[in-house]
């Protein structure tokens, strides 16, 4: 998988097209992600202790994560703060990490 929790991403189609945010939620077995600010829809919701007015309550709704590439925070890079393509990368210790595919710098999500 090429996204984790706390990643920051760009949206690459959609009505959402270039616009960034932070993973909040990865949903595996719907391969789907729910990304701050990002596609927001209308939830009504009825009155209850929690909503004593009811109404209708803005929320972010899942998008695909095919649709979505982690941003490269590297300086050096020719696509610093654009959407990357990730490959792994096996250490010599055996640890897999994810790296940048243009400059093969570590993507390490913010905590």
């Amino acid at each position: 998988m090429h996204v984790q929790k706390n990643d920051t991403v760009q949206v690459i189609t959609g009505d959402e097209s270039g616009k960034t945010g932070k993973i909040l939620w990865v949903i595996r077995k719907k391969r789907r992600v729910i990304v701050e600010g990002i596609n927001y829809i209308q939830k009504h919701v009825r009155r209850s202790e929690k909503n004593p007015q009811g109404g209708r309550v803005q929320k972010e709704a899942p998008i695909s994560w095919s649709n979505v590439l982690v941003l490269c925070q590297s300086k050096n890079c020719e696509k610093y703060g654009k959407g990357v393509r990730t490959r792994h990368k096996f250490l010599e210790n055996g640890d897999k990490v994810r790296v940048c595919y243009k400059c093969g710098n570590e993507i390490i999500a913010a905590e």
